[in-house]
């Protein structure tokens, strides 16, 4: 028997010129269950757009979210933010990102986020995959792929640099004087 290939899931989204202050994608999200055995019918899957923030530990829904899903609160949870402590109710969803991964029963709260967006996708689900963002010419470029595949370490890459005369403790060579 061999070992069965890892399907690998990634998305990259891309500025068309400049930097980007926000990291934003669609993602879909309907109420939490477990795909192996759906409920009858199988709750809707709605399309909103989200915001990616590493600041956040754990994902956040706004109230419209909550209401076009039919979310039913199965808690609540103290939530710090940027306007202090609160404390708010947490629902369980299924969501799906941009990448076709999708994520059942994942827990969030609900919160406010901006007008445009109704999803923040919190380091609950940044983790379990690569993340990645670089601004190469001016161009911001964001990637996520699942699952894991390597490290991505700048400090190795500098130190093993392939460039002649740039790696740790070696020196150009050309004459002395």
């Amino acid at each position: 028997m061999g070992i069965a290939a890892t399907r690998i899931f990634a998305f990259t989204l891309a500025s068309n010129n400049g930097l980007l202050r926000a990291l934003q994608t669609h993602c879909h999200i309907c109420a939490g269950f477990d795909p192996r055995t759906p409920p009858l019918p199988t709750p809707e899957l709605k399309k909103y757009e989200a915001i990616w923030d590493t600041g956040a530990t754990s994902s956040v829904v706004t109230q419209k979210v909550v209401d076009e899903c039919g979310l039913v609160p199965i808690g609540r949870t103290i939530v710090q933010g940027v306007s202090g402590e609160e404390t708010s109710p947490t629902y369980l969803v299924n969501i799906i990102l941009p990448n076709n991964v999708g994520f059942p029963n994942i827990r969030v709260t609900r919160g406010k986020i901006t007008d445009a967006v109704d999803i923040l996708i919190g380091m609950d689900l940044i983790t379990k995959g690569d993340f990645t963002i670089t601004n190469k010419a001016n161009k911001t470029v964001f990637s996520f792929r699942m699952p894991s595949q390597y490290h991505v370490d700048y400090v190795k890459q500098i130190h093993s640099s392939a460039i002649p005369g740039h790696g740790p403790g070696k020196r150009k060579k050309g004459r002395r004087r």
